[in-house]
C-alpha cells in the first residue's frame, strides 16, 4: 500500500484483516489519531433527549470541540505535535518505532489529520499481519519495489493510494458574454461566488471540520440569495469585480500544504486577505455571516431582465 493519508490508513487494516501480511509504503508520515467508532456521550444524549433536541446539541459539541482543537493546534503546534505523537508511540508495537515513522516535519494541520477509528490501524500493526516502511521508491520490479535505500519490499498486489487530482467546478468550460473564465483566476465571494461571475455558486467545505458543515451553509446562504431576487423581481446577480481586485494578494482556496492541495493551486479559485473575499475556516464565524448578515452588502450587484 503505497501512501500514508486517509485511503492508507484506511484500507491497511481492512485490506490485513483478509492478507497475510500488508505493508504501508509512505515517503513521508502524517499526523495520524485514534477515536472511538461510536461517541459515548452523544449515544448517552440521544437515550436522554428528544431526537431534534439531541441532534443540535451534539452537533453543537462536535463543533464547538472541534474548532478549539484546531485553534490549539495551529497556536501550540509545538506542544501539540508531542502530544500527538505520545499517543500514537502508545499504541505502536515494539517493534515499529514512533521515529521516523510517526513524526511529519510538519505542523498539526499543515495538513488534514488523519482518522483512525477504534484505533483499527494500530490494531493490525500490534497483530503483526501490517507493518510500516518510510522510505522512497527506485523504481517498480517483476516481484515488487525496489527502495532508494537498497531495500526491496515483495509484493503480490501493490495498491497505489498516492492522492487527488482536484478540478474547478469538474471541469466545467465557463464564460460570461463569449469571453471564457479561467477557475485560476477567479477570487472566491464568501467562499461561494466570484467577481464578475453572475448567478453561479458552487460550494467548498471545511478542511478542518466536516465538509458538509459548510456545505449547509452555501447552501442556504444560495437559497437566501435566490429569495432575494424573487422578492426584489431582480434576474440576476454578481459579485462586483473591482471589490475582488482590491482585496489583497490573492492566496490559495484551501490552505494546506499537502501535495494534492499544492498541485491543483494554479487551476482554483483564490481568496483574498479581507472580508467578504476569505474563506474563513471557523463555522461558528460563517455561521453569522451566511445564515443573518444582509444580502445586499454593497458588494453584490442585482440587476433585472433585459
Amino acid at each position: 500500500m503505497i501512501g500514508s493519508g486517509a485511503t492508507a490508513v484506511t484500507l491497511v487494516p481492512a485490506l490485513a484483516s483478509r492478507a497475510s501480511h500488508v505493508t504501508m509504503l509512505q515517503r513521508s508520515p502524517s499526523y495520524i489519531v485514534a477515536r472511538p467508532g461510536r461517541d459515548a456521550l452523544a449515544d448517552r444524549l440521544r437515550a436522554l433527549l428528544p431526537e431534534g433536541l439531541a441532534h443540535r446539541v451534539i452537533r453543537g459539541k462536535n463543533v464547538v470541540m472541534g474548532t478549539l482543537y484546531f485553534q490549539l493546534m495551529r497556536r501550540l503546534p509545538g506542544r501539540t505535535s508531542q502530544v500527538l505523537r505520545k499517543r500514537v508511540a502508545a499504541q505502536l508495537p515494539a517493534s515499529i518505532p514512533v521515529d521516523p515513522h510517526f513524526v511529519p516535519s510538519y505542523d498539526p494541520w499543515d495538513q488534514r489529520l488523519c482518522l483512525v477509528p477504534d484505533a483499527d490501524l494500530f490494531r493490525a500493526l500490534r497483530s503483526g499481519k501490517a507493518d510500516v516502511v518510510t522510505d522512497r521508491i527506485a523504481r517498480f520490479t517483476p516481484s515488487g519495489v525496489a527502495l532508494e535505500s537498497g531495500r526491496t519490499l515483495a509484493a503480490d498486489v501493490i495498491v497505489t493510494a498516492t492522492g487527488l487530482r482536484l478540478v474547478a467546478f469538474g471541469g466545467i468550460a465557463l464564460s460570461v458574454d463569449g469571453r471564457a473564465v479561467e477557475p485560476g483566476e477567479q477570487r472566491a465571494y464568501k467562499g461561494t461566488m466570484f467577481g464578475g461571475v453572475p448567478n453561479l455558486a458552487w460550494c467548498v467545505g471545511y478542511t478542518n471540520s466536516s465538509w458538509t458543515l459548510r456545505a449547509d451553509l452555501a447552501s442556504q446562504y444560495v437559497c437566501r440569495l435566490l429569495a432575494h431576487l424573487d422578492r426584489h423581481g431582480f434576474a440576476f446577480c454578481v459579485p462586483d469585480a473591482a471589490s475582488a481586485s482590491d482585496a489583497g494578494r490573492p492566496r490559495p482556496i484551501v490552505d494546506l500544504q499537502s501535495g494534492y492541495i499544492k498541485r491543483a493551486a494554479p487551476g482554483l479559485p483564490k481568496q483574498g486577505g479581507r472580508r467578504p473575499w476569505t474563506m474563513r475556516q471557523n463555522y461558528l464565524l460563517d455561521l453569522a455571516d451566511m445564515r443573518f448578515a444582509r444580502v445586499d452588502d454593497g458588494v453584490l450587484r442585482f440587476a433585472r431582465a433585459g
